[in-house]
């Protein structure tokens, strides 16, 4: 990262209040009216670009499963004129990288382009956007390829139980379903189910927009509606339906015949727009979040050995939100290692975290945003999840104090509503011994 891009991450998160100024998150509006925030760093001739549109694989019909992922994929695999070979080229030439995903909630994107060549890489988005090709020769590469990787990933542990997790959780609800699909519905998808998808999704309603490095706002203005302002307005997907959390434990047991089993763990959690979001973080940080600092790791693997690691991590989607813990043990002792998990979930709950804890937990999270930003896209791609979280430009500057904020009492508080193991849902993948499965 260069000393500017440094310094510019710095202000960015609050670290440098002093020279904050310095750095300034402009709103621009292009003549068409669209929107985007833009950060001008000077330091390197490079322009990074971050944006989403409304609508991601949740909002799928439920015919057409995994539609959304292997349209995204096949967004820069030709456009008008290009096929996919020619397309690949024309970015090379540009030194452009371009590409997009698929996630429950959005369909995402990013650009990345010498600044001297950002009219050739805002023109290669334009054709991904407004003329994708959707060639069938590369609908059945991209399909067998996804295909391919859901089978590879039935056969690890990890990728299994994340996936059980998940339609356990969510039964009954969008976000159960793989972004992937299934081999059985990605063989049913045409090229024009992909294009008609792409058409519901690429539209002007709901695109967010966040840019960062060397252009000035007119510039930034001009290229925005060149790249999007042929799509139409058009109206978002519907939102999925509001989650019901499970009101009873589960426990699953997957048996595969592997010496280690996987293990994880999920409760109910709030989502970003929650008011204990920083009490959350705080509180995730303490349990499993901190690495080897964590309580959970200092007590299954420090103390008694049952595992390389155990962590926890906040999972926040539009309508849901997860606590996930995640551990593997030997089979014999996998069972071990989660009633120390439970344990630690139920001192906690009960006890609540040391003022010791919660101050180390702070000093952390207020420094460690910073380490994450090596990069123009790293910086693009912040602004723009603060935009899908709804947040204000200026509330980089304020992080700091809502961290600090942080009390104690907010701590043991939050504990005591989340960490409940009458939720607790508990997935298993291997042989593990001494774990009972809910009956079928």
């Amino acid at each position: 990262m260069t000393i500017r891009l440094a310094v510019l991450v710095a202000c960015l998160v609050g670290l440098m209040a002093a020279r904050a100024g310095a750095v300034e998150v402009k709103e621009v509006t292009t003549p068409l009216g669209l929107k985007a925030w833009l950060v001008e760093d000077r330091s390197t001739p490079v322009v990074a670009l971050s944006f989403s549109f409304a609508g991601g694989s949740a909002s799928e019909p439920d015919n057409r499963k995994g539609v959304t992922n292997l349209a995204a994929t096949l967004l820069t695999d030709g456009a008008g004129p290009l096929d996919a070979q020619a397309f690949r080229l024309r970015q090379q030439d540009a030194a452009a990288s371009l590409g997009f995903s698929a996630s429950s909630d959005r369909l995402s994107g990013s650009l990345r382009v010498l600044s001297a060549n950002r009219d050739e890489g805002f023109e290669l988005l334009r054709l991904a956007l407004t003329q994708p090709r959707f060639d069938a020769d590369m609908v059945e590469q991209r399909r067998a390829q996804v295909v391919a990787a859901l089978n590879q990933a039935n056969q690890r542990p990890g990728s299994v139980a994340a996936r059980t997790l998940m339609t356990t959780e969510f039964a009954g609800h969008p976000y159960a379903a793989d972004p992937d699909g299934t081999p059985d519905d990605l063989k049913k998808l045409t090229p024009a189910n992909l294009k008609q998808r792409a058409a519901a999704l690429l539209m002007r309603s709901g695109l967010i927009v966040a840019a960062v490095g060397d252009i000035e706002e007119a510039d930034l203005a001009r290229l925005l509606d060149s790249a999007f302002g042929a799509l139409p307005p058009g109206t978002p997907a519907v939102l999925p339906p509001d989650w019901q959390p499970p009101v009873k434990p589960h426990t699953i047991v997957i048996e595969r015949p592997v010496p280690q089993s996987t293990a994880l763990m999920a409760l109910p959690s709030i989502t970003r727009d929650d008011p204990d979001w920083y009490v959350a973080l705080v509180l995730n940080h303490i349990l499993g979040g901190s690495g080897q600092q964590s309580r959970l790791f200092t007590e299954v693997r420090e103390k008694r050995g049952l595992a390389y690691g155990a962590s926890s991590s906040l999972r926040s989607y539009r309508k849901a939100a997860l606590l996930v813990i995640s551990t593997a043990s030997a089979n014999e002792r996998v069972a071990e290692a989660i009633r120390v998990v439970r344990g630690e979930l139920a001192r906690l709950r009960t006890d609540g975290p040391t003022e010791q804890e919660v101050t180390d937990a702070k000093t952390y999270l207020s420094g460690a945003l910073a380490l994450s930003l090596d990069s123009s896209g790293s910086v693009a791609s912040l602004l723009h999840s603060m935009q899908v979280d709804n947040l204000a430009p200026d509330h980089l500057t304020k992080r700091a104090n809502l961290i600090a904020a942080v009390k104690i009492d907010d701590v043991r508080r939050l504990a005591r509503r989340l960490l409940r193991e009458e939720v607790l849902t508990t997935v298993v993948v291997g042989k593990p011994v001494g774990i009972t499965a809910d009956p079928q």
